[in-house]
């Protein structure tokens, strides 16, 4: 399998019922593999062992939110090369270029719809690995 081809992602959001949408969403309509944690410090635990190709966060979240976790995912060797993208309500032109500025590579918006999550997720993947 050619290393352009998106297989594992790795999701935190703190909510569970959106998390269970999203993973359904992803697991069964776009047929990826996923991992999922409900915060950025469980994201990052987890990414050491997982492996993901892509990682989606939230960007509001207690305690570390996606912006925080991603700085922190950037200061990890291992960790560092992972594309994020961020899903938020947030979605005004200056927070999306910030976002982006951060080093996300794209933003999603919520509410997403669960039937074309995994193809926006594979759409964005798709622009950065032409």
């Amino acid at each position: 399998m050619s290393t352009n081809t998106l297989t594992k992602i790795l999701y935190a959001e703190d909510e569970e019922d959106i998390r269970e949408i999203a993973i359904l969403a992803i697991e069964s309509i776009g047929g990826f593999e996923i991992a999922s944690r409900n915060s950025g410090e469980g994201v990052i635990e987890l990414a050491r062992s997982f492996s993901p190709q892509l990682i989606l966060l939230d960007v509001m979240m207690p305690v570390m939110d996606g912006p925080a976790t991603l700085a922190a995912l950037r200061q990890e060797d291992d960790l560092k090369h992972i594309p994020i993208i961020f899903l938020t309500a947030k979605i005004m032109d200056q927070e999306i270029q910030g976002f982006k500025e951060l080093g996300a590579i794209d933003i999603i918006s919520k509410p997403f719809d669960p039937m074309t999550l995994a193809e926006q997720i594979q759409a964005i993947w798709d622009t950065q690995h032409v």
